[in-house]
């Protein structure tokens, strides 16, 4: 992939558009590091393309990047039938002018995209390029081989798939602070009361080891089911290391390092101030992104 110090057009192009493509990716495929590898793809391909018949190089790229993590977006499909346990998206440490950026966030947030993996790639793709980026049903059709009637059905379904699915109402960054230090204290003191006090009713709690990492294999359901699990095993964890809060996927999250190295990101859903979603990623070969900050953009 080109280096800053590279200043021919084909290049600058990219480079100028290089965290929106990133960011197309990583919506489509919930990791960053095949998002990095569509990105490889779309750069040996858009080097390769005359500029002079290009008439807009950002809806072009796009296009690329779409095509490529479609066909990533099926061979994940495939991987995911045989990982073990449960599988989570990769957390990404993200700057607060992505939290700023209140739609944004929230298409990047864990929950979203566990929303997202229910959708078919078609039907991701659409909702990603038309509903998180506003593209045009032409260019999108362009992008993905079918008609624009085509993807305005398309686009009609995956949004209503989405809205059934998705968090009930917006939530703030403050607001998910708020619910997550309330979170914290309980954890960090045992106070099972304070847990169920926090914790939806019908609260699920998913780990994902990726088979390297101890986790629960099946997702818990449940207030006082989680309370209990948490409340015993977070806090043994806790007091051998150091939990701190952390930006993670535009949404305040907690980061469990052990020995200084990140053991546990735990992401959450708040829905009406309580917390109906916990998310657990230990898996540390999806860990490598949270050492840096992840520039986003739409």
């Amino acid at each position: 992939m080109p280096g800053p110090s590279q200043t021919d057009p084909a290049t600058e192009a990219f480079l100028a558009h290089r965290n929106l493509l990133f960011t197309v990716a990583y919506e489509m495929l919930g990791s960053a590091a095949d998002a990095e590898d569509v990105l490889q793809e779309t750069w040996l391909r858009w080097v390769g393309v005359d500029l002079a018949t290009v008439r807009d190089q950002r809806a072009y790229l796009v296009r690329i990047t779409t095509r490529q993590a479609l066909a990533r977006l099926r061979t994940l499909g495939r991987r995911k039938e045989s990982y073990l346990g449960q599988w989570l998206p990769e957390p990404l440490l993200t700057a607060q002018d992505v939290a700023e950026d209140i739609e944004l966030a929230d298409s990047v947030s864990m929950a979203m995209l566990l929303v997202l993996e229910t959708l078919t790639p078609t039907e991701r793709a659409v909702f990603v390029l038309r509903d998180v980026f506003d593209i045009g049903y032409d260019e999108i059709a362009e992008a993905v081989g079918k008609s624009p009637a085509a993807i305005r059905q398309i686009a009609h379904r995956a949004r209503a798939h989405v809205t059934a699915r998705r968090p009930r109402g917006a939530v703030t960054p403050g607001e998910a602070r708020g619910a997550l230090n309330a979170f914290q204290r309980a954890v960090e003191t045992g106070d099972l009361q304070g847990l169920l006090d926090i914790l939806a009713p019908d609260v699920v709690y998913v780990a994902d080891g990726g088979g390297i990492k101890r986790a629960v294999p099946r997702p818990i359901v449940g207030a006082g089911k989680v309370a209990r699990v948490l409340a015993i095993g977070l806090r043994q964890i806790a007091a051998a290391g150091s939990l701190r809060p952390a930006q993670v996927n535009g949404y305040p999250a907690l980061v469990l390092r052990l020995d200084g190295e990140i053991d546990t990101v735990l992401a959450v859903r708040v829905d009406d101030g309580l917390i109906t979603g916990l998310y657990a990623v230990r898996n540390p070969e999806k860990l490598s992104h949270m050492q840096r900050e992840t520039t986003l953009r739409r």
